[in-house]
């Protein structure tokens, strides 16, 4: 599935082998009554816990469930933050290299601190809630992620 921003809604949620477009997703975010953006972008580093030299990740996901638990963390967003302009969730799946963009969250709103607020809760609420695992090659071998989290719902 290519990531191309909605039309007519203000919340991009999405899942793709294909690279995540940062700066297309900045600038949707960008709303002339939003003084503030916030991007936070995830990337696969060369090392993880216990394994030195990662050259690789591999992130698999259930694809039926990762876009409407997207979509529910970000009305949760917009219910604890009704400021907010635009919301963005967008992950990668597939083998990804050292480098390479796994993750995106931007949110838009009038003011920094609801903007920093709500991707922050989005992000974190992402890593255990949407059901996106990844195995890592390094040095040593290949295995899953130490660090996976369990699946939860989005908590109210």
């Amino acid at each position: 599935m290519r990531l191309v921003p909605p039309r007519d809604d203000d919340d991009w949620v999405g899942l793709s082998s294909e690279p995540i477009p940062v700066g297309r997703a900045v600038a949707w975010a960008e709303r002339p009554e939003c003084g503030a953006v916030v991007l936070f972008t995830g990337t696969v580093r060369d090392h993880a816990e216990g394994r030195p030299g990662v050259s690789e990740l591999e992130y698999e996901a259930y694809e039926e469930e990762v876009a409407p638990r997207l979509g529910a963390i970000a009305g949760e967003a917009r219910k604890r933050w009704s400021v907010l302009g635009r919301v963005a969730l967008l992950h990668r799946m597939g083998k990804l290299s050292v480098g390479d963009t796994s993750v995106l969250v931007a949110v838009s709103a009038p003011h920094r601190a609801e903007a920093f607020e709500a991707a922050r809760f989005c992000i974190d609420t992402l890593k255990i809630t949407v059901p996106i695992w990844k195995h890592e090659t390094w040095e040593g071998g290949s295995d899953w992620a130490l660090c996976s989290h369990p699946v939860d719902e989005v908590a109210s």
